[in-house]
């Protein structure tokens, strides 16, 4: 518990630090203005539909694990797994998120390599699905390109190089003979496993197609927003959400800072006030709200989780008592 602890706090703090900076940034005193004329009747219905994004992200989880071997773990322990996993995503580089591997192995008969491997084929099929909703926007800014393509062909090569079996199983061999490595392989060779199969063409596109429909729904949610901050409800200003909120998920994991924290927040507030023209202060309170109704409010589901998941963090209840 200590350990995860050590890991999120930084991330936490940073998150903490992303806002208040941004707000400054923006004019506090007119940030505070916007935040007490927002329609605060629209922020529920943002929720909503970011809880429509992590209900298709589910099912996806759930395909995961049937694909890894996991059919032992009921749809509800997978919920409970699945939403734990939240707060996981603001620890540095999200390798955190490697204990929802552990989580998957201690509740499965699935070994630790392929359970990581589950983590890494959710990361990767959500980053090709919000560089698909990216595509039209990246056509209209076509400044945006070389970074479009860069992540596009990182994310595409590592689904590619899984399924060059003779190469992989020959690499996997020779690092068998290596003194560094070789205690280490079968684990490697579990994870290499999981992800030939995960990264077959029927399952990548099957959660490239449930993570588009996912992210989409945060994209809508984006959009009444800024609705709520008064903007003019048109096809253009729902175009610029789906496309700005995209994107920026893109530029928040490839920073690897926790979360995306500080990277996110600078390319949602920075998009909308280059692209849209959209005022700073205006543009700021967007972001600290999509950000609220998106990142943290999935990790305060996570944590409201962890404590009724007492087992997840190493503390036992024992005699009445916690460990």
């Amino acid at each position: 518990m200590k350990e995860l602890l050590r890991k999120l706090l930084p991330g936490i703090i940073l998150g903490f630090l992303a806002l208040v900076v941004l707000a400054m940034v923006g004019d506090l005193r007119q940030v505070v203005e916007i935040f007490r004329r927002f329609n605060w009747w629209i922020f529920p219905l943002a929720l909503l539909f970011t809880l429509f994004n992590y209900c298709l992200r589910y099912i996806k989880f759930m395909y995961y694990l049937r694909l890894a071997g996991g059919k032992n773990i009921s749809r509800g322990h997978g919920l409970r797994l699945f939403v734990a996993g939240f707060p996981l995503a603001v620890s540095p580089g999200k390798v955190g998120e490697v204990l929802k591997g552990v989580w998957i192995t201690q509740c499965s008969d699935i070994p630790l390599g392929k359970a990581v491997s589950i983590v890494l084929a959710e990361r990767i099929s959500d980053g090709l699905a919000v560089l698909f909703l990216s595509t039209v926007g990246v056509i209209l800014y076509p400044q945006y390109w070389p970074a479009f393509l860069l992540v596009f062909c990182g994310l595409v090569g590592l689904v590619v190089i899984t399924q060059i079996r003779p190469a992989a199983i020959w690499l996997l061999d020779l690092c068998a003979k290596l003194p560094l490595i070789k205690k280490a392989i079968n684990p490697l060779r579990d994870f290499y496993e999981g992800s030939y199969a995960l990264f077959k063409p029927l399952p990548v596109l099957t959660a490239v197609g449930l993570g588009i429909v996912s992210w989409f729904g945060e994209g809508i949610g984006f959009y009444f927003i800024l609705t709520g901050l008064g903007l003019a409800p048109d096809l253009k200003l729902f175009s610029l959400a789906v496309f700005v909120l995209s994107f920026s998920t893109v530029v928040g994991a490839v920073s690897t800072l926790p979360g995306g924290l500080g990277a996110a927040e600078a390319s949602i507030a920075g998009m909308l006030t280059l692209l849209g023209g959209i005022p700073a202060a205006t543009s700021t309170s967007a972001t600290v709200l999509i950000r609220l109704a998106t990142l943290w409010f999935g990790v305060l589901l996570g944590v409201m989780v962890w404590f009724f998941s007492l087992d997840l963090l190493g503390l036992r209840p024992k005699n009445g008592k916690v460990d």
